[in-house]
């Protein structure tokens, strides 16, 4: 049987539900998500095998204009992945008027191959809206085609894996069948920490926390891995936030990650956490790369 692989690039304002797409397509929790905007930050990869055709999702930051230069990496981000996908995937939703920068990226996919997904469908007030929203997004001549889905309510989805076969390059699997991602342990966790503090802290403070994973080391003799991790912050009032009283915030941050850290690697998990100040890391070219922001060419 032949194989064949289709890498597909998932873009979109924030919050449209890129990576609870990617979450549902793959079948496991990849991507870290909340109801703010910018929760991601990277391209993260997730991957799907069905028979002979294998399916990288790469989800990336939403379409934004920047205002740091973390803002610009993500950006760019987002255009590199465009261009090292099969088929981009953009997802809109039901209303509202398109914003700059969405219209900025429906320009930079004309003349390449691209399906539009109008997410969020259980949130119609009609089908006649649905289908005026389809008209719409058909009338630009940019999209092969245009879909619907609906995450929430698990509609839609897997038609997606159909229609992006279509787009599928004849040769090996790029991974291992069984496998569901290519990210790192080490990112995985630093995810999911700053997932933690994007749904306890309040809305200013999560966007300027970067987090690192400095030790993560498997004890030889237990199924425990210790990990300490660095949660750098902008401001030292915001370290106070991240802490709490009492240490209360920090603790709470840990013990949920710890819960979604245990299951991600199948093992106890001893977590640490350290908070520190980098005053506006989001514009120092030498702390992005330092805390893994690396520009992907």
């Amino acid at each position: 049987m032949q194989t064949s692989s289709v890498f597909v690039t998932l873009v979109g304002k924030p919050n449209v539900g890129k990576s609870s797409l990617t979450n549902r397509l793959v079948g496991e929790k990849v991507a870290i998500v909340t109801s703010k905007p910018q929760t991601t930050r990277t391209r993260i990869t997730g991957i799907v095998t069905r028979g002979p055709v294998q399916y990288v999702l790469l989800d990336t930051p939403g379409v934004h204009i920047p205002r740091t230069k973390l803002g610009e990496r993500m950006s760019k981000t987002v255009a590199d992945s465009v261009a090292d996908g099969d088929v981009s995937l953009m997802l809109f939703e039901p209303y509202g008027e398109f914003t700059e920068a969405e219209q900025a990226m429906i320009d930079a996919l004309r003349g390449t191959p691209a399906v539009a997904v109008i997410n969020k469908t259980d949130t119609l007030k009609t089908e006649a809206d649905l289908a005026a929203r389809t008209a719409q997004l058909e009338a630009l001549g940019v999209f092969d085609k245009v879909m619907a889905t609906s995450v929430r309510e698990d509609k839609g989805c897997e038609e997606l894996f159909d229609v992006l076969a279509a787009y599928g390059v004849e040769g090996p699997h790029y991974f291992d069948d069984d496998a569901y991602t290519d990210m790192p342990e080490k990112a995985l966790v630093s995810e999911i920490l700053r997932e933690k503090m994007l749904l306890f802290l309040r809305d200013e403070v999560p966007h300027g926390v970067a987090v690192t994973v400095e030790r993560f080391k498997e004890r030889e003799d237990k199924n425990i891995i210790d990990i300490d991790a660095n949660i750098y912050c902008e401001r030292k009032s915001h370290k106070g936030m991240v802490i709490g009283k009492g240490g209360q915030m920090l603790k709470k941050i840990a013990s949920a990650a710890r819960v979604d850290c245990e299951e991600f690697l199948g093992a106890k998990v001893n977590l640490q956490c350290w908070v520190k100040v980098k005053d506006d890391w989001r514009d120092s070219d030498f702390l992005l790369n330092d805390f893994g922001f690396t520009q992907n060419k």
